[in-house]
């Protein structure tokens, strides 16, 4: 009755607005070379990967506004016979009102792109990251369904290791789906996609530094602008692809789109024998498969009125690859999951720069880890599902030199848990069964606020606060606070921010018998606060000649840190607290314009510091040491990481793409293996495509061309230390055609 009263509360309250969004907003002013306004000017917006176009004229003042602009990359450009104006490139980020400068002139006088991408950073304190379709589809190895490069290759201080991905040294993220948060409480148990990449029109991460209006997962935001058919008409495109570890990624997408619908929608499947890192250079027990859907719709009622709806479905499997040198250990586990979600949302404009938006959402979630049951040493079964049910809702006022947002966000969780370990070694452990059905809820609350007083200064401050209820119950008060100032003529922007975040932790308790046998083994399962974070950063944007350099100095202290451990050797893992850690780095970002429109280059570094301290206090815990330990290495601390590389366009439709990923070595947790830390090592990957006419296309991609087999790390994840990826080669078709 409680859940539905929070759903209740949600829905009907008039104060019910937002949480997160997947709009942003363009304005400017059209001027004579006097700098007197000039009204009746129409002026196009128009994304640089699809068709999407919107119009707008100035009015008397001069002024033209584009509101719930989706994320991604535009051009803006003057429409009108009788004067002409550069166009004027902008990068859209989410919550942000770039004001753009057009002075008319006669359209004898030559006419150049002038590229404002600088200006959205302006905007905002918190470092971004855009990768759009085209780059994904381009980059090695991106595109495939269970494929994270498109975050690691272009996000610094983001890899993986154990299969897990990590950004800024933690594992906690929040993915938004059209602007929609999908809400996942739980850490370390799901390997599958949140979302197909291929689905994806744009991806905007965000690292550090978060208005109120986003959540509190510190890491890493993943904010999804989907596909929606304003790229094509009635068009289908069939994706297959073969390569060796017989592996295959195949999709079937279609979409198309009218004066108010546009629409898209996919099926896909994939299966290889590489599915996780395994133990030894071996690549034995290790498949994988998994198969889904996904659809996006959008309906505009009227001018002021737009629904979106978007949903998907996804199965996956995973074996969990063994160590065949090993004879005194049989394991045949696998992890079976499952991911969907629908998300619903009503845009509504009431006037310029006054935006509602109200999103109802449900979110399924399970892992279903299994052993064979006579499994040595141990057999184990956890299984675990999570229902989200909510909402949020999205009032954003743009009006003068402000950009005021406030807002609410709820969710209702039920989960659904076994455990079971079977131990086979003899030492006669027994540990009973044990079901449960925990639940919690969700509910915060934001006001934000970014003032401009002036063309070079942006200041931002918010507050949010957030209930959580679930073992334990928990409020938590979050001020977020931050400048940015752009230098004028030379337009480096400087940033600095401050603030405080909480993390709502997972469900679930150990009682009963469990509790018992695990407390006679010198264990004990504690309920998991909440983890809280303090961050400090600050951070440079220096555009020079197309180019965009980025620098960011970052320091995260965390009380509670989430993390997760095992239980023994049975391969059932628990997430767990540990008391403290403290995160820091350097971070910097280069990306190159269209060099003679054939080469685009980037790189990313990231030099960082994973420490935590204390013991675990949450979770499944043991015997702590007196006295404390101090700060030591994190299983997943690297102190450096670099990708460098590009895309390049040859003649004959052809093109070309590289990454060089550099990594100095994760933490070292075997005393048989010197140093604190693992080796170093250097991977290269390629990608090589051709378009035949305008339906047919293929490409060759190729990951870890040298082959070099390491070890990855040696921490306790599905089933202890990992090596790198052997070499990878596979080829892609892609055929569309009309229907």
């Amino acid at each position: 009755m409680r859940r539905v009263f929070l759903l209740l509360l949600f829905v009907l309250s008039p104060a019910a607005t937002c949480f997160a969004t997947v709009f942003g907003t363009v304005r400017g002013i059209v001027h004579d070379p006097q700098h007197r306004p000039v009204s009746g000017i129409e002026v196009v917006l128009k994304a640089n990967v699809s068709e999407f176009t919107l119009n707008a004229r100035t009015d008397d003042a001069g002024q033209f506004h584009f509101d719930s602009v989706p994320l991604g990359e535009y051009t803006v450009a003057i429409s009108d016979a009788n004067f002409a104006a550069d166009p004027q490139s902008v990068a859209v980020l989410s919550g942000t009102a770039p004001i753009l400068h057009f002075e008319l002139r006669l359209p004898t006088q030559n006419q150049t792109v002038v590229v404002s991408a600088d200006a959205a950073q302006t905007e905002t304190v918190t470092p971004t990251t855009l990768v759009d379709r085209l780059q994904i589809q381009e980059t090695p190895g991106a595109a495939r369904s269970n494929s994270i490069a498109m975050i690691t290759n272009y996000v610094p201080g983001a890899y993986s290791t154990h299969d897990q991905l990590h950004v800024r040294g933690g594992h906690q993220v929040s993915w938004l789906i059209d602007g929609v948060s999908i809400p996942n409480t739980n850490i370390a148990s799901n390997l599958g996609p949140q979302i197909d990449p291929r689905d994806i029109d744009t991806l905007e991460t965000q690292r550090g530094s978060y208005s109120a209006d986003y959540g509190d997962r510190t890491y890493g935001v993943f904010n999804v602008a989907p596909r929606t058919g304003f790229e094509r008409n009635n068009e289908a495109e069939l994706v297959l692809s073969a390569g060796n570890f017989y592996q295959t990624d195949d999709q079937l997408n279609f979409g198309g789109h009218t004066n108010r619908f546009a629409y898209y929608a996919s099926v896909s499947g994939n299966r290889t024998s590489l599915g996780l890192q395994t133990p030894t250079s071996a690549v034995v027990h290790d498949a994988a498969n998994g198969f889904g859907a996904f659809t996006s719709l959008i309906f505009n009622l009227d001018p002021q009125s737009q629904l979106r709806f978007v949903a998907q479905a996804r199965r996956d499997v995973y074996q969990v690859p063994t160590d065949p040198g090993d004879p005194t250990t049989i394991l045949h586990d696998a992890n079976r999951e499952t991911d969907s979600f629908a998300a619903f949302s009503w845009v509504r404009t009431f006037g310029p720069g006054l935006v509602l938006t109200v999103s109802p959402f449900f979110h399924y979630n399970s892992a279903n880890y299994r052993n064979d049951p006579f499994d040595i040493p141990s057999a184990a079964t956890q299984d675990r599902s999570s229902k989200y049910e909510g909402g949020q809702a999205n009032v954003s006022w743009i009006k003068g030199p402000n950009n005021a947002r406030m807002g609410l966000y709820s969710f209702a969780q039920q989960d659904d848990q076994f455990f079971h370990v079977i131990y086979n070694d003899g030492s006669g452990t027994v540990i009973p069964s044990l079901a449960q059905t925990p639940n919690g809820s969700l509910i915060a609350a934001f006001v934000e606020d970014q003032f401009k007083p002036t063309s070079w200064l942006t200041l931002n401050a918010g507050l949010r606060q957030t209930h959580f209820s679930g073992a334990l119950a928990e409020n938590a008060a979050s001020p977020r606070v931050g400048a940015s100032v752009r230098i004028p003529t030379l337009n480096w922007v400087f940033r600095g921010f401050y603030g405080r975040f909480y993390q709502a932790p997972p469900l679930g308790s150990l009682s009963g018998p469990a509790l018992n046998a695990i407390q006679s083994q010198q264990l004990d399962f504690v309920p998991l606060p909440g983890e809280r974070d303090e961050e400090h950063q600050f951070g440079v944007t220096i555009p020079f000649k197309g180019w965009v350099l980025d620098a960011d100095n970052f320091l995260t202290r965390a009380t509670n840190f989430f993390d997760h451990n095992a239980l023994n050797n049975s391969s059932v893992f628990f997430p767990v607290d540990v008391q403290g850690a403290r995160i820091n780095g350097w971070e910097l970002t280069l990306r190159s314009p269209h060099l003679r429109n054939r080469a685009q280059l980037y790189v990313t570094y990231s030099n960082q510091l994973a420490l935590g301290r204390g013991c675990i206090v949450g979770g499944l815990i043991g015997p702590c040491p007196v006295p404390l330990p101090g700060f030591f290495a994190l299983d997943h601390d690297q102190r450096n990481t670099l990708h460098l590389g590009g895309q390049y366009t040859l003649p004959w439709r052809a093109y070309f793409s590289t990454d060089v990923y550099y990594a100095s070595g994760f933490s070292n947790s075997d005393p048989a293996i010197p140093g604190d830390h693992l080796q170093p090592h250097t991977t290269f990957d390629l990608s090589l495509g051709k378009s035949f006419g305008e339906k047919f296309s293929a490409n060759l991609q190729a990951i870890n061309v040298a082959n070099r087999r390491i070890l990855l790390d040696n921490s306790f994840t599905f089933g202890g230390t990992h090596y790198l990826n052997p070499r990878e080669i596979f080829v892609q078709l892609r055929y569309r055609f009309h229907y």
